[in-house]
Formats: structure tokens, C-alpha cells, sequence
């Protein structure tokens, strides 16, 4: 996975460009802040003060999450196992992954974890390796966010196709996603789904997204996931 997307790392957004995607949102900024409204609203459902808190994103990428992200965390952190990548995340603290199942981090060393459209990009044989990684990177009672695009979706479906960037996906369904974070020993808290509304309309019509989030037919979904306090 890393020699492939070091080698889409210069033309990555273009290469994200669809006619579908485009027509929901231009460009990446819309779907980065709906990804950071998830979490915040997650965090203020469970009562966390974030400004407090820590948090990792594994696969990082260029590290626009973390930028959208940074203000609302005490400390952001990233990781990638392509460093073509994270050459435009320089200004963020981000470390090389050097092995894809291993995450370069201390044992219980961070409050928040996310792997935002990571584990499409990861062989089913090798997600629950890596989600144990995450779980021992956790603080006790952390939280880890595990965000993916909807596979019952039908646009998403379509969109998948027809990105080289997805070229060799196998998407999650958000039921297939739980038993991931159950499998290595974390509690799951609950799922959300959005990307319901396009970007010209969320303005005025995000409280749909809010009537829909349990909804599973949203572009893409967060499932969360507690890290037990006696581990």
C-alpha cells in the first residue's frame, strides 16, 4: 500500500475527481469538516472535553483532517506508511509507519484514534492486526473512530468504480466494521451515518443529516469505539 500511494501522491486530488462527487461537494473541504462534525458531535454526546485530549489519525495522508481538527484537540498527531504522502503534513506532528500493522506510537499514549477511509486499503486478513494496534496505542476509556464509505450506497458504489485512488478497495459495511473494533476487544458506542445533503444545501438542510444518522444509507458512516478502562 505505500509504494502505490507514494506514487499517487502528487496527482492524489486529482485523481479523487468524479462527476457524482464533484456534483455533492467540489474538492475535499466539505467532506473534511463533515468528518470533523462528526467527531466533535460524538465527543459532546459522551461528555469529552477534546481541549483536553489527544488524538491520532492513522493514515493521515496529507493531513487535512488533522489541520480541519488541530484547533478543537490539545495535542494531533498522524501516521502514514506512505511518505510521499505526508510530505504536504509537515507542519503537523506526523511519523512514518514503516510496517502497515504497526503503528509507531507508545502503548496508551493517545485519548482519540481515527482511521478516516484507511481500512477499505487494508486486506480483511490484516484489519484485525492492525485495530489491535490501535487499541494498544489508546489511553483506558479511549475512543477510536473508525470512519468508511457506506457500500449500501448505491453513488458511493459508483464513485468506488470509477477512482483510481480506490482502485483495489473492499469497502466495510458499517456491520462488518463493528465486529472489526469487537474482535479486538473494544466496546462499541455506536454508528453514524452522513453525507446525506450536498454541499449547496447543508446549509439549510443539516438537520436532515441529523434525522438520518442512524439511517444506514449515508455516503459514509463513524463507528466508535471505547477502549475498556481495566485492559
Amino acid at each position: 500500500m505505500s509504494a502505490e500511494f507514494d506514487r499517487l501522491a502528487t496527482d492524489y486530488e486529482e485523481l479523487l475527481k468524479d462527476p457524482v462527487r464533484d456534483y455533492f461537494a467540489p474538492g475535499s473541504g466539505f467532506f473534511v469538516r463533515r468528518k470533523i462534525d462528526v467527531l466533535l458531535a460524538f465527543a459532546r454526546g459522551i461528555g469529552a472535553d477534546t481541549r483536553r485530549q489527544t488524538w491520532l489519525d492513522v493514515g493521515c495522508g496529507k493531513g487535512q483532517l488533522l489541520r480541519a481538527g488541530q484547533s478543537h484537540f490539545a495535542a494531533v498527531h498522524g501516521c502514514d506508511v506512505s511518505t510521499a504522502m505526508m510530505d504536504d503534513a509537515r507542519d503537523l506532528h506526523v511519523v512514518a509507519q514503516t510496517e502497515p500493522d504497526r503503528i509507531p506510537f507508545a502503548d496508551e499514549s493517545v485519548d482519540w484514534v481515527t482511521a478516516v477511509c484507511l481500512f477499505h486499503h487494508v486486506e480483511p486478513r490484516d484489519r484485525g492486526r492492525l485495530t489491535a494496534e490501535i487499541r494498544r496505542v489508546l489511553k483506558p476509556g479511549g475512543i477510536f473512530a473508525m470512519v468508511e464509505h457506506n457500500p449500501l450506497n448505491p453513488a458511493v458504489q459508483l464513485i468506488v468504480r470509477r477512482t483510481p485512488v480506490d482502485a483495489h478497495a473492499i469497502l466495510l459495511t458499517a456491520a462488518r466494521a463493528r465486529r472489526v473494533l469487537r474482535d479486538a476487544g473494544l466496546t462499541v458506542l455506536g454508528t453514524r451515518h452522513f453525507l446525506y445533503v450536498p454541499q449547496r444545501l447543508y446549509a439549510w438542510a443539516s438537520i436532515v443529516e441529523r434525522a438520518l444518522e442512524r439511517v444506514p444509507l449515508g455516503g459514509q458512516y463513524a463507528v466508535f469505539g471505547r477502549k475498556p478502562l481495566a485492559s
